[in-house]
């Protein structure tokens, strides 16, 4: 009979263990008085640039270019790394590629407006830029051949089906080759996931034909590109005008950038105002945006 009397005490004791356990979880809720953790990209990531001019972080005075991005903003050299940090921090904020955006965190309005392929096509979502890829000088037969597929009716329907917008309405149908040969490719992060499917596609087409990649950032693909140590750069920001003078630019697709926050985060929309301001540093709380 104390046996028993005794388990039933244990089990009372560890049921008010759990319900105080999930009082405490329970207490934790989303504090707008806290500090915002501000989560960017590293300086050669080309959506960094993109956004970064986009939103006005980046200015120019004086004709010198400087990026007023709040000391102390944790940066990273890889989306799934921005995703992950927003993921982990209740009051985090980030910006990815919107073909990157998952679950795992939430991607809210801007000035009303959904981040989505269709706003970005229609231009009421204004925070889009460019994925290009870029060559030097005369392209070997077998560079001209996969650009031909990145640009074919199959190539833009891959970037589609990924949320990207095509770089053109008019596209032909691409017919394999049966080439041979390696294929360099370096540079933006954003655009890999959506190169390294036209890559799997194509070498299905193409079987002799290997890719060596690099996923290490816009600038450092545009530099491999220039110096002629890749054969492809990707880039996910425009092309400044020395970059420009320098190489080919073929235009892969059109990508929105998605400000993400964590999903414990109120926050359905923010004004551009806002994320500029919390990016400078100007508002430091998320009590303070309005």
């Amino acid at each position: 009979m104390m046996n028993r009397n005794l388990l039933i005490i244990l089990s009372v004791f560890m049921l008010t263990l759990a319900f105080t356990g999930c009082k405490k979880e329970e207490s934790k809720a989303f504090d707008p008085e806290e500090d915002i953790t501000v989560v960017a990209r590293d300086a050669a990531s080309g959506t960094r640039g993109a956004f970064h001019e986009i939103m006005k972080i980046k200015v120019k005075e004086n004709d010198i270019e400087t990026d007023k991005l709040v000391v102390g903003a944790l940066e990273f050299d890889g989306t799934d790394k921005v995703v992950t940090a927003v993921e982990g921090d209740k009051y985090g904020i980030g910006y990815i590629s919107l073909g990157s955006v998952s679950d795992r965190i939430k991607a809210v309005a801007i000035n009303g407006v959904e981040p989505s392929v269709d706003n970005v096509k229609n231009g009421s979502y204004v925070v889009s830029r460019p994925f290009l890829l870029v060559t030097k000088g005369d392209e070997s037969k077998l560079v001209k051949d996969f650009l031909s597929f990145a640009s074919s009716s199959q190539g833009q329907e891959i970037a589609v089906e990924m949320n990207y917008i095509k770089a053109a309405d008019e596209t032909k149908e691409y017919t394999a080759s049966g080439m041979s040969g390696t294929i360099k490719v370096a540079g933006s992060t954003s655009v890999t996931p959506l190169m390294e499917k036209l890559q799997e596609v194509y070498k299905a087409l193409n079987p002799d034909v290997i890719f060596e990649m690099q996923s290490n950032g816009s600038s450092q693909g545009i530099k491999a590109a220039v110096d002629g140590s890749y054969d492809i750069g990707m880039s996910s920001r425009e092309l400044k005008e020395e970059e420009a003078s320098q190489l080919n630019k073929h235009v892969l697709a059109i990508d929105g950038i998605a400000v993400i926050l964590n999903n414990e985060n109120p926050i359905n929309d923010i004004s551009s105002e806002n994320v500029t301001n919390i990016y400078t540093g100007e508002i430091a709380k998320w009590s303070e945006v309005k």
